[in-house]
């Protein structure tokens, strides 16, 4: 995926999907620190083993679906992470087996 950052560059990244992260898109600290995205708060959360944390949220622009959108990104030590919040209104696809392929098709909107 592409990350827009406040100073015009643009980086691609791999991000693992994570369909247990409620949450928009999981940074590690040197990427939002190379985008100069803007902090804007902390929210604790329990991660899959049990434990809580905190976690820095910031504002960040990526390109989704073509398209710009800024949204809150938190900030670990981890892999880059989609969440269910930013494929929210798409449907994902996986082909369960070694090489198979996973695709994010936009959902048409509801009547």
């Amino acid at each position: 995926m592409t990350l827009l950052g406040t100073r015009k560059q643009q980086i691609r990244v791999e991000a693992v999907i994570d369909t247990g992260y409620d949450g928009w898109l999981l940074l590690p600290p040197s990427v939002v620190a190379e985008l100069g995205y803007e902090w804007s708060t902390e929210c604790k959360v329990v991660l899959a083993d049990g434990t809580a944390t905190n976690f820095d949220v910031y504002r960040g622009t990526v390109l989704w679906d073509r398209r710009r959108r800024t949204i809150s990104i938190d900030e670990a030590d981890s892999s880059p992470l989609v969440g269910m919040r930013l494929l929210e209104g798409f449907e994902l696809t996986i082909q369960t087996r070694s090489g198979g392929s996973v695709t994010i098709r936009r959902l048409p909107k509801e009547k």
